[in-house]
C-alpha cells in the first residue's frame, strides 16, 4: 500500500536519475574534475524545477569561474580563525588549525559536500556546501543567484 506513495523517479538527460525525498529532488552531480558529489533541487512531488535543473546543469561550467570569489570567502572565514587560534584565545579542536598563508590554499582543507538549488529568499539560489579543517563544528554555504556571489553562510545544514 506505502509503494502508491512512493515518487517516480525523474530522468534527466545531464544530471541523470534524481528521487523525491524529504521534500527535494536528489541525486549526483559530476563535476568537470570528476568528482560526484550530492545534489538537491527544488521541485513538486511530480518533478524538479526547471528553473533549478538549468540551474544544476550550469554548475559543473559555473564552478571554475565560482572558485576564486569562494577561496577569496573561505580564506577571509579562515582569518578570525587563525587569529584565535594564533594569540591562545581558544585552543583548536587538534592543536593542529592548519597555516594558510593564501587563498588558494584554502582547497587542501576544504571540501564540497553537496550542491543544492533550492529558494531562499524567495529566489531560487545555487549553495555549494563545505567543510573545513578549521571550523569543523559548521559547514559553510557558499550562494549564488543569477550566477552572482551573494554570501559565504557561515553554518548552514545540507539539504
Amino acid at each position: 500500500m506505502f509503494g502508491l506513495f512512493k515518487p517516480t523517479p525523474f530522468r534527466d538527460s545531464q544530471l541523470g536519475e534524481l528521487i523525491r525525498s524529504r521534500g527535494l529532488w536528489r541525486g549526483a552531480l559530476k563535476l568537470a574534475s570528476g568528482e560526484s558529489v550530492p545534489l538537491a533541487l527544488a521541485g513538486d512531488r511530480a518533478q524538479p524545477d526547471a528553473q533549478a535543473l538549468a540551474l544544476a546543469r550550469d554548475v559543473s561550467s559555473q564552478v571554475a569561474v565560482w572558485r576564486p570569489i569562494i577561496e577569496s570567502a573561505l580564506f577571509e572565514h579562515y582569518a578570525p580563525y587563525a587569529e584565535t587560534f594564533a594569540t591562545g584565545q581558544i585552543e583548536s579542536p587538534d592543536e593542529a588549525v592548519p597555516k594558510i598563508l593564501a587563498a588558494n590554499e584554502v582547497w587542501l582543507h576544504s571540501t564540497l559536500i553537496y550542491v543544492a538549488v533550492t529558494p531562499i529568499d524567495g529566489k531560487l539560489a545555487t549553495e555549494l556546501g563545505y567543510t573545513t579543517s578549521w571550523d569543523e563544528e559548521h559547514t559553510l554555504g557558499a550562494r549564488f543567484q543569477a550566477g552572482e556571489f551573494v554570501e559565504l553562510c557561515g553554518s548552514v545544514l545540507p539539504p
